[in-house]
């Protein structure tokens, strides 16, 4: 038998001690309602209620059975309501992968909106390359990840593309550093700091196409994955980096600048595995992390503090949902 509908129907009588305003309550007609009763006790063993002519009310084990019925489908709903909440994303560990050039505000604020929003729900972020992230959302290694674009996303949806202007990180004494802003063809002869190819491999070579467009050919590209690395490089005179400004603020002996046109642009957004299996919370974290990298306020030179929560004004960065 359904135990627990059956308990319903006996916790539905135990309320009204009344066969028919019960069966109306319950939207049933009464025989069947006291058939399901008279069922329930065979099954038990004991009789739940006293019946006579004037009226019904509770037996002993009746009064002892309506207590532990209201807990076990109380119990009952609390379990549907965690398999709803886990069916949906709320519960459990989402697997995120992040670039290694994440800073750390928008790492905090991302970790900090997600908590506010799905509270229930534990992120475990990785430091992880877009190559490398694309291999493992595909093996079932990440649930989720936030990538930079173009990637190669044959098996991948793609949520929000948020795209932040990149400028020129220079040596300070470079007299290029006395400019407004810097021309792609200035940096002519100089050699160029870039992250290794084997991160993102659409986004290193298309920067150095709009390069090469441009008119700046790199005398020599050296690499470098650490942004302490890169500005080190820099500050020794060996080459010039693209980077949207804050990782130049953290050294005074190099200056940003912007690029005249706006040639290059940081386009980084979320992506999850097609298929029945993907997580449930992979479009949200795509989502949230895109709003919060579109109001990250060191993503805007000569600007100082952390990235704006989600519930703060929009900022004016594109967003473009793919």
């Amino acid at each position: 038998m359904d135990l627990l509908r059956h308990l319903r129907l006996f916790v539905a009588v135990a309320d009204e001690l009344h066969f028919s305003r019960a069966a109306e309550r319950l939207g049933m007609a009464q025989p069947p309602l006291s058939q399901a009763i008279r069922r329930l006790e065979k099954e038990l063993g004991a009789e739940l209620f006293d019946r006579s002519q004037r009226g019904v009310r509770l037996s002993a084990a009746g009064a002892a059975l309506l207590e532990e019925a209201h807990e076990l489908l109380a119990r009952e709903e609390r379990l549907r309501t965690l398999a709803r909440r886990a069916a949906a994303g709320g519960l459990g560990t989402l697997r995120a992968g992040v670039p290694p050039d994440t800073t750390a505000a928008v790492l905090s604020a991302l970790l900090t909106a997600c908590a506010e929003r799905t509270p229930g729900l534990s992120v475990d972020l990785q430091e992880v390359t877009t190559e490398e992230q694309v291999r493992l959302l595909s093996s079932g290694g990440l649930d989720v990840g936030l990538v930079h674009h173009p990637v190669d996303a044959t098996a991948l949806h793609l949520g929000p593309e948020v795209s932040l202007d990149l400028g020129v990180v220079l040596p300070r004494t470079s007299p290029l550093a006395r400019l407004p802003e810097v021309a792609l063809s200035d940096l002519s002869g100089h050699d160029l700091v870039l992250f290794p190819r084997t991160h993102a491999p659409g986004r290193y070579d298309r920067i150095l196409d709009v390069c090469r467009a441009g008119g700046f050919v790199p005398g020599r590209l050296r690499h470098a994955s650490n942004p302490e690395f890169l500005l080190a490089l820099v500050t020794a005179g060996h080459g010039v980096a693209f980077d949207q400004g804050p990782v130049a603020r953290k050294e005074p002996r190099v200056a940003w600048r912007p690029l005249a046109g706006r040639p290059l642009a940081l386009r980084i957004g979320g992506a999850w595995p097609v298929g029945r299996g993907a997580h449930p919370a992979a479009r949200r974290f795509a989502e949230l992390a895109a709003d919060v990298l579109a109001r990250d306020r060191t993503a805007t030179p000569g600007r100082e503090g952390a990235p704006r929560l989600p519930d703060d004004p929009p900022r004016p960065w594109s967003v473009v949902y793919g």
